[in-house]
């Protein structure tokens, strides 16, 4: 029998269920969980949260998981992919508060409804950021039992000079004109990885811009505060797993480096700041791997694979 509070997804063999959250200031707030469509129930389960100018498409991300005992959960956050509203700016927000309360939503739903009773929390990039606060401080954080991290923004990737006197004028900035556009982001890293372009993934440019939403002041600074909160050390209990790729590179050209760097984040801020998430942290580098390790090409991709099966069967054992 179908579950009336479930309906298909946008993309094939899936469904999504719309969560109301309380209203912003901007107006109704709506978050989406997707699930497998007609997967068997599972006591052990994995969330995936996305990461800015994002949302969930990766199926064979859901196929890894599955493969190894977990029922494959993905979150939309507010004003992202499948929960964003015509009256909203996209992926915009000015306190991460918003964004940990949605995952708490999330969790909730899963322990409450769906019968989880083993959970791990994979957040990617701003995503891992969430997961790392929620982790430590969030309504649900006794309901997560682990934590994987893929390349988290866990600090701003700017010059050290500018990290100490830029960023805090543009978080300034934030509260005095929240919806300021901020200069935009390179096309490099959506070209490297979408289909029409140099990349092998399909994914929905109305969701997914190649060169991203604009981010803007407001966001800028709701993240400023948040990685002060990282910076201070957060003392997640649960085990954490932090993938990076091998290297960094800020090109100023397209080159194959695009395909083999992480070119949105800077990999030694996560070296740096992964070791003092918590009391069981575990940080390692995936040689040729991209930002997104999970749309890496073949080899680092299943080097990435391996590393988190590995160490999902030692936290689960």
């Amino acid at each position: 029998m179908t579950d009336p509070t479930w309906a298909p997804d946008i993309i094939e063999g899936f469904e999504q269920r719309t969560l109301q959250q309380p209203a912003a200031s901007d107006g109704p707030v709506d978050i989406t969980v997707v699930r497998r469509l007609g997967a068997g129930t599972t006591g052990a389960a994995v969330l995936y949260v996305h990461g800015f100018s994002d949302y969930w498409f990766q199926t064979h991300l859901a196929e890894f998981y599955e493969a190894h005992g977990l029922r494959f959960y993905a979150v939309d956050l507010r004003r992202h992919g499948r929960s964003l509203r015509d009256h909203q700016l996209p992926n915009y927000t000015t306190d991460i508060e918003e964004y940990i309360a949605d995952l708490d939503a999330a969790i909730d739903l899963l322990r409450r409804e769906e019968g989880v009773d083993w959970l791990l929390v994979n957040g990617h990039s701003t995503g891992g950021l969430v997961a790392v606060l929620q982790a430590h401080r969030g309504a649900q954080r006794a309901s997560v039992d682990a934590v994987y991290l893929n390349s988290p923004f866990l600090d701003m990737n700017l010059p050290p000079l500018q990290e100490k006197l830029l960023e805090p004028v543009l978080a300034a900035v934030g509260n005095l004109a929240p919806t300021y556009v901020l200069p935009g982001l390179s096309s490099f890293y959506g070209d490297s990885i979408h289909s029409s372009r140099k990349g092998s993934w399909d994914f929905d440019l109305a969701y997914k811009p190649l060169a991203g939403f604009p981010a803007r002041a407001g966001w800028f600074r709701a993240i400023h505060r948040a990685q002060a909160d990282v910076a201070r050390g957060p003392r997640i209990t649960a085990p954490v797993l932090l993938l990076h790729a091998g290297h960094g590179s800020h090109p100023k050209v397209w080159g194959e480096d695009v395909r083999h760097s992480d070119v949105v984040l800077d990999v030694a801020d996560m070296i740096r700041l992964g070791p003092g998430l918590g009391t069981d942290v575990e940080v390692l580098g995936v040689p040729d791997g991209i930002h997104d390790l999970a749309l890496s090409e073949p080899g680092p991709r299943a080097a990435s694979f391996a590393l988190v099966a590995d160490w999902l069967a030692r936290v689960r054992a």
